[in-house]
């Protein structure tokens, strides 16, 4: 399973890249304003320190909702770093861009996505990557690992290479249930990464073994 990060803060995604396990980084609009970046010049800069940052796999989303706008705004983001991947919302036009990216070799994820057949438009019209948000699942009371197990069936039945990544990922237990059944990567806050490190037994067996140490060093 790949693991991003789900934020646009420098400082985190520096300390998720030295833990040695990060794969890429997921942003959108209201992380960059969670950041105070804002206007035009100042997002794209900040992509670009990001990608400074990871050795690949930045989801850059597109505001636009519009086809011709998606297009415009994408393949300035695509033309930022070859580390680029443009963030694409589950619409109509959406699913056109999806296509048209997929044909000019311009990797996508496709966001927003809440129900299997929506993934499957996505992983048909090429997009490299779909994002069904578990935690807005959760909160409406859906099935959200039903939805990452459908989406996985369904893949896997017809051998489409589109990666299940799941998003809104908001507990330790959503990234081990989603490793359970078959998501390709998660993406979420970094104490949700550092969260699964932790373990009782661990800081307990951690303070026994250096009780013993002193001991036996004579202290």
């Amino acid at each position: 399973m790949k693991f991003f990060i789900d934020t646009a803060n420098l400082d985190q995604i520096r300390e998720a890249q030295d833990l040695g396990v990060l794969d890429g980084v997921t942003t959108n609009p209201s992380l960059m304003a969670k950041e105070a970046i804002s206007g035009d010049k100042n997002v794209m800069q900040h992509y670009k320190d990001i990608c400074a940052i990871v050795d690949d796999n930045v989801s850059a989303e597109v505001i636009s909702i519009d086809f011709e706008g998606m297009i415009k705004e994408g393949e300035a983001l695509a033309a930022l770093d070859d580390k680029i991947v443009v963030k694409i919302p589950m619409t109509k036009d959406g699913v056109k861009a999806l296509k048209y990216f997929s044909d000019k070799g311009i990797r996508t994820n496709c966001t927003l996505i809440f129900s299997a057949g929506q993934a499957l438009l996505a992983a048909k019209a090429g997009a490299n990557y779909v994002s069904p948000f578990l935690g807005r699942l959760d909160d409406i009371g859906a099935d959200s690992f039903g939805l990452i197990e459908d989406i996985r069936l369904i893949f896997d039945n017809y051998g489409y290479e589109t990666e299940i990544l799941a998003a809104s990922i908001r507990n330790t237990v959503h990234i081990v249930e989603c490793a359970k059944i078959g998501a390709d990567v998660m993406t979420g806050p970094l104490s949700s990464i550092l969260g699964l490190l932790k373990h009782p037994l661990t800081d307990s067996g951690l303070a026994q073994f250096l009780a013993d140490h002193k001991k036996a060093a004579g202290q």
